[in-house]
């Protein structure tokens, strides 16, 4: 049974007429008839009586019409509040992202929301690697890199670059690397994520080649804030992204090594198609959006400009 069907008869019952049922559908009073024979064939009921001029519901046709009035209340009162979702923030957001980002920006734009759409109950899982939001239900993926391939929406949030760099300490200790291929004889500090291979570091094409380059050292983690902060205490060379090391480079606490080897990294928000985006994904993605500007504009994230041509 379909809600075709449920709204035909109930309208065919309340008109108690094949004529007036088919002047509102705007059919021919023969195809009202042949309809409801149909229907009651699939049923295996008399749903009405006919006469030459009216129609009138059988017992069956009775309980069926109650029912079919209170299906189509319901199905009614769904669809007006998937509409209202869509308009006013509402229901459950499930998030998905990265440690230290949720820390610095997403989990204060998660308050933030919350205190201003009491309607919205959020929920944020932070993982090392992006989840499959489809197969795990969530609303929203914030991501690092390039874009997922599939049908999935994505909405650059801000450019960003991943540098490779070190503390000043260290550098001072142990020398800057020239070239590429002096990174074998430093302490590099690497991170276990995404599934990547982790002691290889790629690079964005440079003319035309792609670059790459293995490491080595005796420190490694999946949490990247306990890796910065072994780099920071000049433990060694760390690939990390350009919006968690701007402030701590322009104090000079880190210094960029080899800048012209970079990976692009924008950060994005992902989610499902468009056109069923709700009010909730929405203006959350807005929120954080205007944070990540507004941080952007006090302490811009982009540490070497002229690069940015390159990879973008």
């Amino acid at each position: 049974m379909n809600e075709g069907d449920l709204g035909f008869f109930v309208l065919l019952a309340r008109h108690e007429s094949f004529v007036e049922t088919a002047r509102e559908i705007g059919v021919t009073a023969s195809a009202v008839s042949r309809r409801l024979a149909r229907l009651e064939e699939r049923l295996g009921v008399r749903l009405m009586n006919r006469t030459t001029r009216r129609v009138s519901l059988t017992g069956e046709g009775e309980a069926y019409f109650r029912k079919a009035v209170r299906l189509l209340g319901e199905i009614e009162e769904l669809e007006n509040s998937l509409r209202v979702g869509r308009e006013r923030p509402s229901g459950l957001l499930r998030i998905n992202a990265t440690f230290g980002f949720s820390r610095a920006y997403i989990a204060p734009t998660v308050a933030e929301f919350s205190d201003r759409y009491p309607d919205v109950d959020v929920q944020l899982v932070v993982t090392d690697a992006p989840m499959n939001i489809i197969e795990q239900g969530f609303d929203l993926n914030i991501r690092f890199g390039n874009p997922p391939t599939s049908n999935l929406i994505q909405r650059l949030l801000q450019r960003n670059r991943r540098f490779m760099c070190a503390s000043t300490s260290y550098l001072e200790t142990h020398g800057e690397p020239k070239l590429l291929k002096d990174l074998k004889d430093h302490q590099c500090i690497v991170l276990r994520q995404e599934h990547d291979i982790y002691d290889i570091w790629r690079f964005d094409d440079l003319g035309g080649e792609t670059v790459s380059a293995r490491v080595n050292g005796r420190l490694s983690s999946n949490d990247g804030e306990i890796a910065r902060e072994w780099m920071l205490a000049g433990h060694g060379i760390m690939l990390r992204s350009e919006w968690d090391i701007a402030s701590h480079v322009r104090e000079g606490r880190l210094r960029v090594v080899l800048p012209d080897y970079f990976q692009t990294a924008n950060i994005s928000a992902i989610y499902p198609e468009r056109h069923n985006l709700t009010a909730k994904v929405r203006l959350f993605v807005d929120a954080l959006a205007e944070r990540i500007q507004k941080a952007n504009a006090a302490e811009p994230f982009q540490i070497y400009s002229q690069h940015l041509s390159r990879g973008q």
